[in-house]
């Protein structure tokens, strides 16, 4: 069994060392051009050459969740995409979006403007009946936020384009069921893949359908956002503040009006890293799998897009 790796952006040299020491029947290599055909490969936003080289692949192991850079490639019809399902992200991920939520809710960054400015303040407690958190995807990272939120007891809404049954949830679906679930949320967590008919989708219609006095928390990707219409929504109040940890240009453009606006928190795509050995050890345990003729989880459907 032969396995190539072609991460760019990513040290190679522990994630080889791992994969053998997982896999020790294996051959496994570092991609070159014009390397030898290989039988699984381990990549992360490869070069069109590597997948162009590489035409006698079984599975295409992604060290992600998202797989919208693969799909930007000419894949040949028949290869096997395969994302990782969790491997240590779904509770980052949960972390993440509560701490942004409570940060809010709780109204954390005006406390820390008061202390700065060296006055003791309280401000009215909120109920959490009036701000329901709605969950925009609900696949593994999803669910698990989704049932997070639920555990500080505030409502929670979640929609996705297949019909999900979460417990403590309210679960819409499908075109039919999207404005109903904008219309019932006041916080909207965005953790869609990203797909055609998913870009975009956060956009000056949508988002002012959210309740009045929203926030937004987006940690999936930054073409789901339309940036001026999000700003567009803060200046005239309809949108109350938001958490953004992806954007359409990584890193963001010095300049750009997300820096310095006063009521958005950015972070650098950090909301979920990729955990390396709980990540070689999905994909090796998947890779013996389908050597045996079994059946894995996470294989992207390439025409949905996830």
């Amino acid at each position: 069994m032969k396995i190539t790796f072609c991460c760019t952006d990513t040290k190679a040299e522990p994630w080889l060392q791992g994969l053998a020491a997982a896999l020790p029947q294996a051959d496994i290599s570092l991609w070159q051009p014009g390397a030898p055909q290989a039988d699984y490969a381990v990549v992360w936003a490869p070069p069109q050459q590597f997948i162009d080289e590489q035409a006698s692949l079984k599975a295409l192991f992604n060290i992600g969740a998202g797989v919208d850079a693969l799909l930007k490639l000419r894949l040949p019809p028949g290869l096997r995409v395969v994302r990782l399902d969790d491997a240590g992200m779904a509770v980052q991920m949960a972390e993440y979006v509560c701490h942004a939520l409570i940060r809010h809710f709780r109204e954390f960054d005006d406390y820390k403007a008061s202390a700065r400015a060296g006055r003791w303040s309280y401000r009215k407690p909120r109920e959490r009946r009036d701000f329901p958190v709605g969950v925009m995807g609900l696949g593994v990272l999803g669910e698990r936020v989704a049932r997070a939120v639920a555990q500080f007891d505030f409502p929670v809404r979640g929609w996705s384009r297949s019909p999900k049954q979460v417990a403590g949830v309210q679960c819409f679906h499908g075109a039919q069921g999207f404005n109903a679930f904008l219309a019932a949320s006041r916080v909207l967590v965005n953790l869609l893949p990203l797909t055609p008919e998913t870009q975009d989708i956060m956009n000056r219609d949508t988002l002012a359908r959210l309740m009045p006095g929203a926030y937004v928390i987006n940690v999936a990707r930054g073409a789901h956002l339309v940036d001026d219409d999000l700003l567009a929504l803060l200046d005239g109040g309809h949108v109350a503040g938001a958490t953004l940890d992806v954007f359409r240009t990584e890193p963001l453009p010095a300049g750009h009006p997300f820096w310095s606006h006063p009521r958005i928190t950015l972070t650098p795509h950090t909301s979920a890293r990729t955990l390396r050995d709980e990540s070689i050890a999905q994909i090796a345990g998947k890779i013996a799998a389908l050597a045996r003729g079994e059946a894995i989880a996470g294989v992207v459907s390439l025409e949905r897009g996830y």
